[in-house]
């Protein structure tokens, strides 16, 4: 039976990175309580890499989204890597945007540019002023989404109350048929929008924002190909549309291109030399790629056949606390483990189940909060009272939301087994 660690359960309540970095760093991950967020450092940092190396071949700039991990760690790697940097980022809320003034990444340059990734809220925009205001002496630049015409109405009586008004920098949020958020480029709304926006004196358009989150349905490159095209398409017929306006309206074209930022991780891992060629369209500006999950990855990116299981950066660990024999379908075996929908999410995906145990035939079948129910996806041996199963779930970005900190390993040192660095992901919104 596996020894549970020796640390007191009331030194890990609350704890410091440096408590948590002083206990664990240098240990075994034997024994660590469950359920557990472990994340391999070279395989993260190799989904970087080759993102930034996709962007590189698709001839794009490069946006990371910090959603999935939230930490000032995973920053670094996904705005540095081996193949390219990047100083741009996206984040969904904005603890995520102090946290990274917080950590210094904007005064020492590693972030430039944050674009807060939902269209602005009315209840935000003094909280945004005040960002924007934190990050400019360092040369920051801070981008909102709009997607409504009063978002517009606000910004303009919010700056006529300043005694020294400024112009807020936004992407317009495209709706390429998803119906999530933004504005579709085929309704009237769409030029009321622009117009809007285009005749503000505290608006400027710095470019479009399109996320196909549809395409995590592909199963092909060819699919997520398509998809990818549909999305440049939108943005670029948005360009194209706001190019026409400013004429009709008597004004010069910007500067400096729109920039189109267009992906998800599906339609990210899509980009390449290749599919840079078949867009023959004229572009109405400059490509920026975008996406989030790639970093960790999980089932249901598996799924799209764009990655294969040894991509995957993030596992979660979970100790069998009893066995039913018999107790499954035709007889089978079920067993009961210490992780749930608190530490799995509830998200399903194609390939079933709540996730996969590692390297044994076994998934999470069924759920409850705090426990889940493993079911067998083939024959093979019995699990043991106390046995310790890594699982790979389905949705990372939801899966690491439920943990204190992360332990850290590298596949590099000690076969992954040996605790390298704890991050302590930033919480609230």
């Amino acid at each position: 039976m596996p020894t549970q660690t020796k640390t007191p359960i009331g030194l890990l309540i609350k704890p410091s990175k440096a408590t948590l970095v002083e206990e664990f760093v240098g240990k075994s991950l034997d024994g660590i309580r469950t359920p557990a967020m472990i994340i391999d450092r070279k395989t993260f940092s190799e989904n970087c890499a080759k993102m930034h190396q996709k962007a590189n071949d698709w001839g794009a700039g490069f946006r990371a989204h910090l959603k999935t991990h939230k930490t000032s760690e995973g920053t670094k790697y996904q705005l540095v890597s081996s193949a390219n940097k990047t100083d741009r980022v996206v984040v969904s809320t904005l603890m995520e945007a102090w946290e990274v003034v917080k950590a210094g990444l904007i005064r020492d340059g590693t972030v430039k540019d944050i674009l807060y990734g939902l269209p602005i809220p009315v209840n935000k925009i003094e909280d945004m002023s005040e960002l924007w205001d934190a990050i400019v002496v360092d040369g920051g630049v801070m981008r909102i989404l709009l997607d409504h015409p009063d978002q517009v109405k606000y910004l303009n009586e919010f700056e006529k109350q300043r005694i020294t008004p400024r112009k807020w920098s936004a992407f317009v949020k495209i709706d390429g048929g998803q119906k999530r958020a933004g504005v579709s480029t085929i309704t009237p709304y769409f030029e009321t929008l622009l117009t809007t926006i285009l005749e503000s004196s505290f608006v400027s358009i710095h470019g479009f924002y399109g996320h196909a989150g549809n395409s995590y349905a592909s199963t092909s490159l060819s699919e997520a190909s398509s998809f990818l095209s549909g999305e440049v398409q939108v943005v670029n017929d948005a360009a194209r549309a706001a190019l026409s306006i400013l004429k009709n309206l008597g004004l010069k074209a910007p500067e400096r291109p729109f920039v189109l930022s267009v992906g998800a991780t599906p339609t990210a891992h899509a980009a390449s030399a290749e599919t840079r060629a078949t867009l023959s369209t004229l572009l109405h500006g400059a490509l920026e790629l975008h996406a989030g999950n790639y970093p960790m990855l999980d089932l249901q990116q598996q799924h799209t056949t764009l990655i294969n299981k040894s991509q995957i950066a993030q596992r979660v660990r979970a100790t069998v606390i009893s066995y039913y024999p018999g107790r499954g379908q035709d007889g089978t075996d079920e067993a009961l483990i210490d992780a749930g929908a608190i530490a799995f999410s509830k998200d399903t995906g194609p390939s079933g189940g709540y996730g996969d145990v590692v390297g044994k035939a076994w998934r999470v079948g069924r759920i409850s909060q705090e426990h889940g129910i493993l079911t067998r996806t083939d024959s093979g041996r019995k699990l043991q009272l106390g046995e310790v199963v890594d699982i790979v779930g389905q949705h990372a970005c939801l899966i690491t939301a439920a943990y204190p900190w992360y332990y850290i390993v590298d596949s590099d040192v000690e076969n992954g087994e040996k605790i390298v660095d704890i991050w302590v992901p930033w919480k609230g919104w």
